[in-house]
């Protein structure tokens, strides 16, 4: 992987201890053991559980498919979804559930505990592409997409449907909701300081004091569901995730670290990942928050890298279908990564706690891509621009990242 990291990767079955001079080796009770997998336990049972994260991650899936379910799928029900209203999901577990999504959109303690205008501002903007999906591109489903009209676009033996500025707007939904929601939580909610050590968690980690009826400490808990954010689908093992990299059905932020992954320049960020959150969680059984707070970085650097990184590869797709004329495929493209853009705001530079493009940047980022007629609109040279722009901001290069 050509982007070096601040912090060395540690791989897994590794005993870790800190630096002492051979006078004075470190006592044996000091050691941490960093296990192969993600299994960690207490009196022989796992204390591991991130079942709201599955249940969220479930929730999303269905809505998005949703989106392109005419014949059954209204405005009510998507926006039902979304809130978990009315019995909404065709999952009675779902129904069942006190979780929705939109209540966990844009609700970091980092980003959003002090900015609520902000928060609803995001919030609305899925809800919006819930209503426009129905309103506009529903009732124009039968109609042929042009300048300024919505309507169903060829993309190879695929048909895409997109609004009146060639957006899809379930990509939107769905690339946008893995900023919003998924690494919004992940990284600015539960592995920040403000969750992890909030009260009195620290002394009652140091002190295995247990959750009420749960066999884990609240520390350990929090850094299990930022954990679940990425590896709760139920198609991936919850101890092994990367056994199924490519594999499994999840379709948010798991399936594109592995995109990532596979790209020659930023190949073993996924390992990377995994190694951090192994290492940061058994630093927390051994109350070593230095070396906690380590892997919190890194995993910080990575899944935002993640982010930028699809970015600028789905903008570059999007410009060679352009100069190509193959605008189906094309619009596609920019869908995702218009989706993308949008989940920028929701990365975290560990050097300054702050997304790697300020909130200004990623709406003027926007509105470059949907100005006029949008994607009927945009030039090969506006997409190099932006692509250029986020490049430079996470310190790879629009090559590296347009594989």
């Amino acid at each position: 992987m050509k982007k070096e990291l601040a912090s060395a990767l540690i791989f897994g079955g590794l005993t870790l201890t800190s630096c002492t001079s051979d006078d004075n080796p470190l006592p044996v009770e000091n050691q941490l053991e960093i296990p192969a997998d993600y299994t960690f336990s207490r009196d022989g049972s796992s204390t591991v559980n991130y079942s709201g994260q599955t249940t969220r991650l479930v929730m999303v899936k269905e809505v998005f498919s949703a989106f392109n379910d005419f014949d059954n799928t209204t405005e009510e029900s998507l926006a039902n979804m979304f809130s978990n209203i009315n019995d909404p999901f065709s999952n009675a577990d779902l129904n069942n559930s006190d979780k929705s999504i939109k209540s966990k959109v844009a609700a970091s303690k980092e980003y959003f505990s002090t900015n609520s205008v902000e928060s609803n501002a995001i919030k609305n903007e899925f809800e919006d592409y819930i209503s426009e999906h129905v309103n506009e591109v529903y009732v124009n489903q039968n109609e042929f997409a042009a300048p300024g009209v919505a309507g169903q676009m060829a993309d190879g033996s695929s048909a895409r449907f997109v609004n009146s500025k060639g957006l899809e707007l379930d990509q939107a939904f769905a690339k946008g909701m893995i900023g919003a929601l998924l690494t919004d939580q992940m990284l600015n909610n539960y592995l920040s300081t403000q969750v992890l050590d909030e009260g009195d968690n620290v002394s009652s980690n140091d002190a295995d004091v247990l959750e009420e009826g749960k066999n884990y400490t609240t520390m350990e808990h929090k850094w299990d569901e930022a954990y679940g954010y990425l590896y709760g689908d139920p198609s991936i093992p919850a101890s092994n995730p990367n056994s199924v990299l490519g594999e499994s059905n999840d379709r948010l932020l798991f399936n594109y670290l592995n995109s990532v992954n596979n790209d020659p320049d930023f190949e073993g960020i996924a390992d990377e990942v995994f190694e951090a959150f192994k290492t940061g969680r058994a630093a927390i059984v051994g109350g070593d928050y230095d070396l906690r707070n380590e892997q919190i970085a890194i995993i910080k650097e990575n899944i935002s890298t993640v982010i930028g990184v699809r970015s600028v590869y789905y903008l570059q797709k999007g410009k060679i279908g352009i100069e190509n004329e193959d605008l189906g495929n094309a619009f596609h493209q920019l869908s995702e990564g218009y989706g993308f853009i949008n989940s920028l705001r929701f990365t975290q530079d560990p050097q300054t706690g702050a997304p790697y493009l300020s909130p200004d940047q990623i709406e003027l980022f926007k509105e470059q891509l949907l100005e006029g007629n949008g994607f009927w609109d945009v030039t090969p040279e506006t997409l190099d621009a932006i692509s250029q722009a986020i490049a430079s901001a996470f310190g790879f290069t629009v090559e590296e990242a347009a594989l």
